[in-house]
């Protein structure tokens, strides 16, 4: 395949959902009225060889949890021996299963361990779910493999608002992470490739919200996209039902998708401010790039 730029990947990242499927049922997310879908070892290698050339980094997330997926092995050194990094999200409550073939993946870069799914969930001990991230994220920093401990849940820019938890969970952390925390942009490095980042609660994009005026701007199509579990290619990680399907990456090639009308007029349309499809208008998420 022709690469899209000769001096470098057009996208940062681009977001590989492997699958849909989640174990868990948090408050704050959409969910999807999707399928039950998981993408196949020979179906990830068509994905790769489509994407290359494009971006540098695959992202595992969009919807659904990736350490579901029973050959995450073999995706994670498949896109290694295509020459991607790997970063994966995860509500890290089946780490302790994965754990060691995530350590074992040269290919991954970083682990975003996404702990507001704790809190949006009823049930379990939060001592022993922060014991095996704090463990995990240890070794993988021993590995030299980032480690991101998100808390998305706050209410403003600069308060915990009424999430009580996350003074508990500060309190946790610190009796697994004792040195001094040096204050980073967005939160805390706690040592060596860990960190907690801070984030506000958003409102996910929905065609029934609605619709926001003003100026807009997205990093879709400009830094990103996604590529869904059944490769239904979207614009950015949060079109969780694929309202704004450019076209399929499973039976074409990326040049032809990107270069149709639709695809075309969502990125001008950026470039311009303006959000010309009816679903970017009504994101919550990105409010923190009105211009």
């Amino acid at each position: 395949m022709r690469k899209p730029d000769p001096n470098g990947p057009r996208f940062a990242k681009v977001y590989v959902e492997i699958t849909n499927v989640c174990n868990l049922s948090c408050s704050f997310c959409p969910k999807t009225g999707r399928l039950p879908r998981f993408l196949s070892e020979a179906e990830f290698a068509e994905i790769l060889d489509r994407l290359r050339g494009w971006t540098n980094y695959l992202y595992f997330h969009l919807m659904g949890e990736p350490l579901l997926h029973p050959e995450l092995g073999r995706f994670l050194e498949l896109a290694g021996e295509k020459g991607f990094r790997v970063i994966l999200t995860t509500n890290a409550t089946l780490l302790p299963a994965a754990a060691e073939t995530l350590l074992g993946a040269p290919a991954l870069h970083k682990v975003n361990l996404s702990l507001q799914s704790f809190e949006g969930n009823e049930g379990g001990c939060l001592e022993d779910y922060l014991t095996q991230c704090a463990g995990f994220a240890r070794r993988a920093a021993g590995q030299r493999i980032l480690i991101n401990l998100r808390l998305w849940n706050l209410d403003g820019p600069k308060t915990r608002g009424r999430n009580l938890e996350n003074d508990r969970i500060l309190a946790l952390l610190e009796q697994s992470f004792p040195d001094p925390w040096t204050e980073v942009r967005g939160g805390l490095r706690l040592q060596d490739r860990v960190y907690l980042n801070y984030g506000e609660t958003f409102r996910w994009p929905e065609l029934s919200r609605e619709a926001e005026d003003g100026a807009h701007y997205c990093y879709g199509l400009t830094d990103q996209l996604g590529v869904l579990c059944d490769g239904t290619v979207v614009p950015c990680c949060l079109d969780h039902e694929g309202d704004l399907a450019l076209g399929n990456l499973l039976l074409e090639d990326l040049n032809t998708i990107l270069a149709r009308p639709r695809a075309s007029a969502i990125l001008e349309g950026f470039r311009k401010g303006r959000a010309v499809e009816p679903l970017c208008r009504r994101c919550g998420y990105a409010e923190r790039f009105r211009l």
